[in-house]
């Protein structure tokens, strides 16, 4: 069996600093070793460009899943070849091996046909567990699904279950709470979500641009230089009734490394500043409005959550997350920067779900059909 996982972890000198992914990717390893599947791991890491760079080899993924698993994951040194064949074939039932990096072949990437079939000759089924890369009509995520009968993991049925909701029929009120740092990333999330949300809690990058394109002041804020979008937004929202909540204050600093200078101020008093988190009235009513919630998405922080000075609005909004879920609310963290916050801010374990996409949840949020997910249903 060929399995599809993103375990595409951050490493610094060969060592793993987060294992998200490598533990969403253990429900289904286990399952398929439990009932005696044979089963070859296909992944990637970083971006080597089509080349055999070691510096992006799997070696301390596989070592971290045989310690996870408790069972021997070896590194096949190849994806394809004599040495990945014979890995194949010497597999015996319950026994998993795994490739090495399959970005090391130009192939994937460029979704080339011929290195699909050389894929599929591994094994005679596939099941793509790889969430975060089901945007990418890549060789392993897409092409494969043509030449092997293909089936969804535990993890990637979980994402389309867990994000499905929040786009078929969700119980209302229903609040995305928006981050990041640019409007035009997630114009495509807010006119799909425009029809089902009760209220965008809107922080960030992007928040500094709706602010400006309500003839506020921010400062040297980062924001768009077009406006257009941000309007156009604004009176969509107004036309169908839903609450576009912008700060009202806001954490401050001369220039971003300048932490010491932190200081809040109300909008719009910003000055010559920098605006770099949301203020306390701020997260105070987004707070409110998210506890009152039925169902929650948060999907980018309020500020620089990674300098101390400006994780408060984030973990603001984390915790009343938690609250919210802890009274019956549907609670997702829409992944990507977002997951990354929850995670630092301890707030990951409180909440409903946690989405391992980053683009895959973008996208599927925007509503696009996925490469990965439409090859499984054809």
């Amino acid at each position: 069996m060929l399995l599809r996982e993103d375990l595409n972890v951050p490493l610094k000198d060969g060592r793993i600093l987060d294992y998200n992914r490598i533990d969403s990717a253990l429900p289904t390893l286990r399952y398929l070793a439990e009932r005696g599947a044979r089963t070859i791991i296909v992944s990637h890491l970083g971006r080597p460009e089509g080349k055999r760079n070691l510096k992006y080899s799997l070696k301390p993924v596989a070592a971290a899943l045989t310690e996870r698993l408790g069972l021997d994951v070896p590194l096949v040194p190849d994806v394809v070849g004599p040495a990945a064949q014979e890995a194949a074939e010497s597999l015996r039932d319950g026994q998993t091996v795994m490739l090495e990096n399959v970005r090391f072949e130009p192939g994937e990437e460029q979704n080339d046909p011929h290195f699909a079939k050389q894929l599929a000759t591994l094994a005679d089924l596939y099941v793509n567990d790889a969430f975060g890369t089901a945007h990418r009509a890549h060789a392993s995520t897409e092409g494969v699904a043509h030449c092997l009968p293909g089936f969804a993991g535990l993890l990637m049925e979980a994402e389309i279950a867990e994000l499905s909701k929040l786009l078929t029929d969700p119980e209302r009120p229903y609040v995305c709470v928006i981050g990041g740092a640019k409007i035009k990333d997630k114009v495509g999330v807010f006119s799909n979500l425009m029809d089902r949300v009760t209220a965008f809690c809107i922080g960030g990058g992007m928040a500094n641009t709706f602010l400006a394109a309500q003839g506020i002041d921010v400062g040297t804020s980062l924001r768009d230089d077009d406006l257009q979008p941000a309007q156009a937004m604004l009176e969509l929202a107004r036309a169908r009734g839903v609450e576009m909540m912008l700060p009202v204050d806001a954490v401050v600093s001369a220039t971003f490394d300048d932490d010491a200078g932190a200081h809040t101020v109300d909008l719009p008093d910003v000055g010559d500043s920098m605006i770099l988190d949301i203020g306390p009235k701020t997260a105070t009513a987004y707070a409110k409005t998210i506890e009152a919630a039925r169902t929650v998405v948060f999907n980018g922080p309020m500020g620089v959550y990674e300098k101390a000075p400006y994780r408060d609005g984030t973990r603001a909004v984390g915790e009343a997350m938690a609250r919210a879920t802890a009274r019956g609310a549907r609670t997702v963290v829409g992944g990507g920067d977002a997951a990354a916050a929850a995670e630092e801010l301890g707030f990951a374990q409180k909440v409903t779900h946690v989405s391992t996409g980053g683009g895959a949840t973008l996208e599927f949020l925007e509503g696009k059909e996925l490469p990965g997910i439409k090859a499984l249903e054809a």
